[in-house]
């Protein structure tokens, strides 16, 4: 299971199970040679039994262990094929920045006045500024740094004591380990350049669809050839029960199942309004502007204007449940709940925070930090409207509570958020449509949305296991 713990604060998560528990299974009867598919933009075959889930603790000990795409052996056998994410990027084993001693997780909660954290915050800024020239600048803060300490010190001792509390519950049941052996993993690159924004991009100048002509969805069959614009044009859609393989610009991901994609920028929305479905959860994490993506120029930001603009209300079902992803910049987090939320009629339920720890239980980063913080902030929502329908879909379900920590080990990967479908479902019937926005990876069960919709679904973060 994703989720290794369940207490009052909130959730002890773990993201590596749950990307491995999504069936990433594939049967083929053929052996390819040079690879696990022919020269067609999807392969897979129907013709054997499947199974959408496998136990989490996979490693290479449970069979030989292949390079993506690596070449099978056999003699018109049907094969099984088993891919894993790669352990290697969850193995946070050390803090980024390792905290003082009197600040660590296990020590308990210092109780720590606004005061003292500018002061801290003070200090650390001034020694920053003098180890570098190309950073001098006097130790004061700006407002939005004022801001961002004063709410950090009403949120301190909640994330503190509830990240306590579910470490320790991790270390008595052996997910967490004070001393962690190294894994024992080869080089396998961070970044891998798909250029999957680079297509969307291009995908602009193809020549314009009749929509009447147009199918709304494409639907992945086996071993038969897809032109890239169908796969940019529509909703793509792996109905069966197991995973699949598509090709784009010669480079191969995988699909899980019972999942579906559009693969587009935020100019190209109207496949997913065609899809015509209607969202109960819908969760978005957009490229908010900030000063490191500024300067990295590492992916596009989205103004505030911008971001308005999604077609949310179109999107979304009765009732649907609405989660953002925000930086800790307050003025992201006074825009979403003040003006943001509001214009799509969207009632602000709660705030809560992904927690980010190492394999040891320590902060990733030290709390009191005051470039970065180990822990990221989702606001949750309702649209409002039908007074009865709200009440005939919330029969049965918990109301969402006002605060929770998600506690994880993040992955290595930039950008990879952990899965919120787990920790969501005591608060949503079974069976519901849920949509991600600005996704770069997919989920069975769910739609995505985003340029970079497959970039995690890339066949390089994954190992190949075979099982005849």
């Amino acid at each position: 299971m994703s989720v290794v713990h369940r207490l009052t604060a909130g959730w002890l998560v773990d993201h590596l199970s749950f990307i491995n528990q999504c069936g990433y299974e594939i049967c083929d009867s053929f052996a390819h040679p040079g690879g696990v598919s022919c020269n067609t933009s999807v392969t897979s075959t129907e013709d054997c039994h499947s199974t959408s889930t496998f136990a989490a603790t996979l490693s290479s000990s449970d069979g030989p262990t292949y390079g993506p795409g690596d070449a099978i052996e056999t003699e018109g056998k049907t094969v099984k094929m088993r891919y894993v994410f790669r352990e290697e990027f969850f193995d946070i084993s050390k803090p980024h920045i390792a905290a003082a001693p009197e600040e660590q997780l296990c020590q308990g909660c210092p109780e720590v006045s606004l005061t003292e954290i500018k002061a801290n915050s003070n200090r650390e800024e001034c020694q920053e500024g003098a180890k570098s020239d190309k950073r001098k600048r006097k130790c004061v803060f700006n407002q939005g740094e004022l801001d961002a300490l004063e709410y950090h010190s009403k949120v301190r001792k909640l994330i503190w004591e509830g990240t306590l509390h579910l470490v320790q519950e991790g270390l008595k049941s052996g997910f967490l380990h004070h001393t962690t052996a190294k894994l024992n993993c080869r080089n396998v690159p961070q970044h891998i350049a798909c250029g999957l924004a680079e297509l969307c991009e291009m995908a602009k100048q193809f020549p314009a669809v009749n929509e009447s002509d147009h199918q709304a969805v494409h639907v992945l069959e086996d071993e038969t050839s897809h032109p890239e614009q169908d796969l940019l044009s529509c909703v793509t859609e792996n109905s069966s029960n197991h995973a699949k393989i598509i090709v784009l610009m010669g480079q191969k991901y995988l699909v899980p199942p019972k999942s579906s994609f559009l693969l587009s920028d935020i100019s190209c929305l109207q496949p997913l309004l065609n899809y015509k479905k209607k969202y109960d959860v819908i969760v978005i994490d957009p490229p908010w502007e900030n000063k490191s993506v500024k300067r990295s120029n590492r992916y596009s930001h989205l103004s505030s204007w911008q971001i308005k603009q999604i077609p949310v209300p179109a999107l979304a079902a009765p009732d649907c449940l609405v989660v953002m992803w925000v930086t800790n910049r307050q003025k992201h987090l006074r825009f979403v709940k003040d003006e943001l939320y509001p214009h799509w009629s969207v009632k602000t339920l709660a705030e809560w925070h992904w927690v980010k720890i190492t394999r040891a239980g320590e902060f990733v980063l030290p709390l009191d930090s005051l470039h970065k913080k180990p822990y990221e902030v989702l606001v949750l929502g309702r649209v409002q409207g039908d007074v009865k329908e709200a009440l005939r879909k919330s029969e049965g379900v918990l109301p969402i509570p006002e605060h929770q920590l998600i506690v994880s080990i993040p992955c290595s990967l930039h950008s990879h958020k952990p899965p919120l479908a787990a920790v969501l479902a005591e608060f949503i019937k079974p069976d519901v449509e849920c949509l991600e926005l600005f996704a770069r990876n997919l989920q069975p069960g769910w739609t995505s949305w985003g340029n970079e919709v497959l970039k995690f679904q890339h066949i390089d973060y994954f190992t190949l296991l075979q099982n005849e």
